[in-house]
């Protein structure tokens, strides 16, 4: 039994309440949990099952729908060179989710990022300030709802020719 085989059971047997969704995609494995179980989880798959690196941390907006984000964590095996990518919805009405720092300190610069650009709140983070934009900067650029003409500018006036 392939590792992410493995992992996809051992979650739906341990976290049965966690895993909202297990996806294949031409051979990659997605599972969906719930955000108030994200680190219980992880700490598992790091500990128990191996996957010892985290290789990306990003976070998509999906305006329109509820809840509004998923935070992504893409995960690696090195031992059993093995993939496996971990999702969790955040709303927009409570838009935090637990940090991972406390698992892996590769989580530190991808969680301000996600913030800064993104406006998820990472609880527990060591350092919870932007790290792209300036301190003065308004507002969170990636989102999808963000003025195109960036915060408080007038749309463009001028002509074009």
């Amino acid at each position: 039994m392939a590792l992410n085989e493995r992992a996809v059971q051992e979650l739906q047997e341990k976290f049965d309440s966690a895993v909202l969704e297990v996806k294949e995609f031409r051979g990659e494995t997605t599972v969906t949990i719930r955000k108030e179980s994200v680190v219980e989880v992880c700490r598992h798959l790091r500990d128990s099952l191996g996957y010892n690196l985290l290789t990306d941390l990003t976070a998509v907006d999906y305006l329109g729908k509820d809840p509004r984000f998923m935070v992504v964590y893409n995960l690696y095996s090195i031992p059993a060179k093995e993939r496996l990518r971990i999702k969790a919805q955040v709303s927009e009405a409570d838009c935090t989710i637990a940090s991972m720092t406390v698992l892996w300190n590769a989580a530190n610069w991808l969680e301000r990022e996600v913030w800064d650009l993104m406006g998820i709140e990472f609880t527990g983070h060591p350092d919870p300030r932007r790290i792209l934009m300036t301190d003065d900067w308004f507002g969170h650029p990636l989102r999808k709802d963000y003025p195109l003409q960036g915060p408080d500018r007038e749309p463009y006036k001028g002509r074009l020719s």
